[in-house]
């Protein structure tokens, strides 16, 4: 006990910082335990669309949706999403949402602003089409 006293009194900058980093890691992790968006795996997806009809939106780039997505999933415009604009998912608003982007970042703030907009079951695939095809799961192409 000792050492950390005369470690904190010699180092108090790293102390500050130690110690704001822990505060940070606690808060995101109560963040994610209390959030009403869950980050759920490619299996869960599975799961999801199998079992409760789940639907797959993909928020990517029309280049990329095109080059390879999720079977069944629907498009929805990066540009539209980010104005919250989800006048075209209307109709799956009593079903599970799925939200896919490249890595899983942009759609965590997307399914934020679906959860306000009452979309009430809204899950992010956490690590995007690339945890899909990490998992080789199937993708479909075409438009």
């Amino acid at each position: 006990m000792d050492q950390y006293i005369e470690f904190i009194s010699n180092h108090p900058v790293l102390s500050i910082i130690w110690l704001a980093l822990v505060a940070m890691l606690i808060s995101s992790w109560f963040k994610s335990k209390f959030s009403a968006i869950r980050q759920i795996n490619p299996q869960q997806v599975t799961l999801l669309i199998n079992r409760e009809d789940g639907q797959v939106v993909d928020i990517r780039a029309q280049k990329e949706f095109n080059s390879g997505r999720i079977a069944g999933a629907t498009h929805l415009n990066p540009e539209k999403a980010k104005q919250s604009d989800f006048s075209s998912l209307e109709k799956f608003k009593s079903k599970p949402i799925i939200l896919v982007c490249t890595t899983g970042m942009t759609a965590s703030g997307i399914a934020t602003a679906m959860h306000k907009a009452g979309f009430e079951r809204v899950y992010v695939l956490s690590g995007g089409m690339g945890a899909w095809q990490s998992a080789s799961l199937p993708t479909t192409t075409g438009r």
